[in-house]
């Protein structure tokens, strides 16, 4: 049968990873932006000008390594496109998924024809600059040039009660996700540690087999799980293997554009990837709202509603690609999902995750969907699966793509409603409560050299209200490493710090 010509369809991917020595001439981020653009469209197999020159939006992923007023109207006088809109997104890791939403939705809408989605971060350049004192000489734009259109919405991620007791990153809060999930499954510390290192070993195996990887190593468990000089304990129970890691130079970019307009540049049948479906919901905005810490009501909330939109369940998806920045994030979506996360036939990853083929800040997914795209075309007719994760376990988009057009078109879901219909919110104690509660999860925050620092609990009240405390005191730092801690009863001092 024809195809509606307003059909979305991602037609190429471009992937970069920049391996300059520091010190050395880098590109800056939009410019590995101009990059990938250029490969995107010399994969979806035309000449680069007869795509690029048509591109009517350029949406960026919203970038850390250097302040732009407007990255995308660089990108696209640089790639020599005349966009009707240029627009740069809000922080999140969900972002480049809710992108590909959204330009699917304007494509079947007829309001875009040809959209560019692309992020880039030269990270590790920016840390070596700011290390010196020093600033690289990458484009600047004056108060001349307006500020991008911003796709998102903001919001407070961080309730008052985890920023007085210093609670603001991921590093902290992720291992305190997986303390949660290890007590949740009943395992004990150390059969759980053995667990997520044979996870994530599967995931470094990919990576090993991902060209665009930025680290190409396959790491068995016991070196994942193993601290050492090069593996030093970050959060417990996670050393640095298990972190995302950020130092990277990567950057991707999508070219999706309706069917007509596939038509029209010549893009041979067999690069074209559809867009099938897509949602996106969040959890409670506040960690400390949250009902536990170890599920996603919102997960669970977009994974049922695009596998009704798809017409299929998680064990038709034949390709899967979970956000990884942590072991913890993707068992929760694992379990959320109804998707195993111990089956090694079925790897949860395209790309090898944030730890091993990179964790460029916001635009992880953009990496993962260019990847997919790669992976479906060798697998005509299969599907696949990306999930794409901001904040803390907070906000989050996902889509499923095939070879194959969908039925009716694509479709698109709000699934706030039903993730808000799956959560229970918890209350938050006053900040200056003194008594006594019930460790819920904790982590160890380590130093640069690897020695226990700072302990950081969730507790809960007697009534379960939420609380968060700390402690610096050796004994239980190093206790905290070794015993544990879920279910211990401790009491608060009145100024967040634990007693027991």
């Amino acid at each position: 049968m024809p195809l509606d010509p307003r059909t979305p369809v991602i037609i190429g991917g471009g992937q970069v990873n920049q391996r300059t020595a520091l010190g050395d001439p880098a590109l800056e981020p939009v410019d590995l932006i101009v990059e990938a653009a250029r490969l995107a469209a010399a994969d979806a197999g035309v000449a680069n000008g007869s795509v690029l020159q048509d591109i009517d939006a350029v949406r960026i992923v919203s970038l850390l390594s250097w302040r732009y007023r407007d990255p995308g109207a660089l990108v696209a006088a640089r790639i020599g496109a005349s966009p009707r809109q240029t627009a740069v997104t809000t922080p999140g890791g969900n972002t480049p998924q809710s992108l590909l939403n959204r330009a699917a939705l304007d494509i079947a809408a007829g309001t875009h024809d040809v959209v560019l989605i692309g992020g880039a971060e030269a990270w590790r350049t920016r840390m070596s600059f700011r290390s010196s004192g020093d600033r690289p000489e990458w484009t600047t734009q004056d108060e001349s040039v307006p500020e991008a259109e911003v796709i998102g919405s903001e919001f407070a991620m961080t309730h008052a009660a985890e920023m007085n007791r210093g609670i603001v990153m991921p590093v902290q809060v992720y291992p305190m996700f997986e303390q949660a999930i290890r007590a949740a499954a009943g395992r004990s510390i150390d059969d759980h540690l053995v667990r997520i290192s044979e996870l994530w070993s599967r995931f470094s195996q990919v990576a090993a087999r991902n060209p665009n990887a930025w680290s190409q190593q396959a790491y068995t468990p016991e070196q994942i799980r193993t601290p050492s000089p090069d593996n030093r304990w970050i959060g417990f129970p996670y050393p640095k293997l298990m972190n995302s890691n950020n130092m990277v130079e990567q950057g991707a970019v999508l070219l999706v554009c309706s069917v007509e307009a596939a038509e029209r540049f010549g893009v041979p049948r067999d690069r074209w990837v559809f867009p099938h479906c897509g949602a996106d919901a969040h959890d409670t905005y506040a960690l400390s709202h949250r009902g536990d810490l170890h599920s996603s009501p919102a997960i669970q909330a977009i994974g049922g509603r695009v596998f009704e939109m798809a017409g299929i369940g998680a064990d038709d998806l034949h390709h899967i690609d979970l956000y990884s920045c942590f072991p913890s994030a993707v068992q929760i979506a694992a379990a959320a999902l109804g998707i195993p996360d111990d089956d090694p036939s079925r790897p949860l990853t395209v790309t090898g995750g944030l730890s091993f083929a990179g964790g460029p800040w916001n635009n992880y997914v953009t990496h993962a969907i260019a990847t997919m795209v790669d992976v479906l075309r060798a697998d005509p007719g299969s599907f696949g699966m990306c999930t794409a994760n901001g904040g803390f376990i907070t906000k989050h988009a996902v889509g499923i793509y095939s070879t194959e057009p969908p039925a009716d078109g694509f479709k698109w879901a709000d699934a706030q409603d039903d993730a808000d219909r799956l959560t229970t919110p918890r209350e938050v104690a006053p900040e200056d409560y003194e008594g006594d509660a019930t460790i819920e999860t904790w982590t160890v925050m380590h130093s640069r050299e690897g020695e226990p620092e700072n302990g950081i609990a969730a507790a809960l009240l007697p009534d379960g209200r939420r609380t968060w405390g700390t402690t610096q005191d050796p004994d239980v730092l190093k206790a905290m490493t070794v015993d544990e801690f879920i279910g211990r009863r401790t009491r608060l001092d009145g100024s967040g710090g634990l007693r027991f």
